[in-house]
């Protein structure tokens, strides 16, 4: 994409380096921004209202669970400039180009999942901002900011977030002030206790926050020249995305403490900090609408993904673009308007159940990235129908993605399944801990001599 250029051409194209632009300090911009929302307030209330901390052991919990999740997703940000491709279509390189249409797929469900998580909570917003504007019409105006932003694509998408940066981030903690000074309620301080399930359950929770951005968030940094270093991409993506989710999920948790019983969080934002309250739900609403477009951007690039599976000369433009966002919109609005109701309460369990079979794919790409191939990969061999050099199914990273799979069952807690050992943790879902633990080994021995000579890596092909 040019400096001249406003709405952004590349789909799942290979980013040339005239083409690469902006500054690493950006990605922290991106992530700051992109977290300051009210889903993760929601989630954040989760640690003493679903899992009974109090409010000390919640923060803790909270900081761990981010700090460690965070790693895994800036290790996926910092393959972005070396690659220069997003990062769906970059894992034909570990699961061969069928093979990998297994992950895209259960990652474009969960884009879907948080983009009309989103926008039901757009919704949400603009009718406690004016109680006269309907929830379903709220979720058409947040479907339809977020479809403009998603068009326009990666350029818009890194301006909002930088303003968003500073004025969401000085409003929560504005917020978090104006709680304090009216005077918290009886028992805020005393409310809730440490228990070790609800300990792991909330980092648990924050660290599969960070962990369900890695399907995406190289997508963002594969404009980047390619000269930005890993470490560089790595500190600006881990530090902006961790303090930003960090933030919001601390509020969240004073909200919960704070409100009163029997009302949602949003109503309790407005209900706990005063003057300050309507003024926040405006924000929110702003900020659901921006990073809403980053889910429908990633559903989109992963549809196109698929596509281009069977179809491996096309390689699409804005044009289509424009038309996927478009159909996927329509549809996930009409899905959220039907079920806003409950869709809410339910949404992290859909995430967890996802991430289960998530997480072994992280595990697969980073040890085939940065310990098996080392960041070279032949692209010709990506783009192509058969798979190339990859082929179309790699055995051994299918076999690691299953047995990920498998070791996490005893450790799920999920609606699907609850696992014997989740029962003894008092109901706290380790399985994710367990599925990275068990599958970066299991990879690394039955790959480890994948790794590809000079000789066999071709240069970058034109028409990618």
């Amino acid at each position: 994409m040019s400096d001249q250029s406003v709405v952004e051409k590349h789909t799942i194209g290979y980013v040339p380096p005239e083409d690469r632009h902006g500054k690493v300090r950006d990605l922290f911009t991106l992530w700051f921004g992109t977290n300051i929302a009210p889903l993760p307030v929601v989630t954040g209330a989760a640690g003493v209202s679903v899992f009974g901390l109090d409010l000390f052991w919640c923060v803790v919990a909270i900081v761990v669970g981010h700090l460690v999740g965070g790693v895994f997703m800036a290790l996926h940000s910092a393959q972005g400039p070396q690659m220069g491709i997003p990062q769906m279509i970059q894992s034909r390189g570990q699961f061969g180009s069928f093979g990998a249409l297994i992950v895209v797929v259960i990652a474009a469900v969960m884009y879907l999942a948080f983009f009309a998580s989103n926008i039901v909570l757009a919704g949400q917003s603009l009718h406690g901002i004016a109680d006269s504007v309907p929830v379903s019409a709220g979720i058409v105006v947040g479907a339809l900011g977020s479809g403009l932003i998603c068009v326009i694509g990666y350029k818009v998408i890194h301006k909002i977030n930088k303003v968003a940066t500073w004025v969401l981030g000085i409003g929560i903690v504005l917020g978090i002030g104006a709680i304090f000074v009216a005077g918290v309620p009886a028992g805020f301080w005393t409310q809730g206790g440490y228990t070790n399930a609800g300990f792991l359950a909330t980092v648990s929770l924050a660290a599969l926050w960070q962990i369900a951005f890695a399907p995406y968030v190289s997508d963002y940094s594969r404009y980047l020249p390619a000269d930005v270093g890993v470490r560089a991409t790595f500190n600006a993506t881990y530090l902006g995305c961790t303090l930003g989710s960090i933030l919001p999920f601390t509020f969240g948790a004073i909200v919960a403490l704070a409100m009163k019983p029997g009302i949602d969080v949003m109503q309790g934002v407005r209900d706990t900090t005063g003057s300050l309250g309507p003024v926040l739900l405006v924000l929110f609403l702003l900020s659901v609408i921006s990073h809403n477009a980053l889910n429908l951007y990633g559903t989109v690039l992963s549809a196109i993904t698929c596509v281009q599976t069977f179809v491996a000369k096309w390689i699409p433009t804005a044009r289509t673009r424009l038309v996927l966002s478009l159909v996927v919109m329509a549809a996930s609005t009409y899905f959220a308007i039907g079920v806003s109701g409950d869709f809410i309460s339910h949404f992290v369990d859909i995430v967890l159940a996802l991430l289960v079979v998530l997480v072994p794919w992280t595990a697969i790409n980073l040890i085939d990235f940065y310990l098996i191939h080392r960041g070279n990969y032949d692209l010709d061999s990506i783009f192509a129908a058969d798979g190339g050099i990859y082929g179309r199914f790699n055995t051994q990273a299918l076999i690691a993605y299953v047995v990920g799979i498998l070791v996490q069952i005893p450790f799920m807690n999920t609606p699907l399944y609850a696992g014997p050992v989740s029962d003894q943790l008092g109901g706290a879902d380790l399985s994710w801990i367990i599925g990275l633990v068990v599958t970066a080994p299991v990879y690394y021995f039955l790959a480890r001599g994948r790794q590809l000579a000079p000789s066999e890596l071709a240069p970058v092909p034109a028409h990618v």
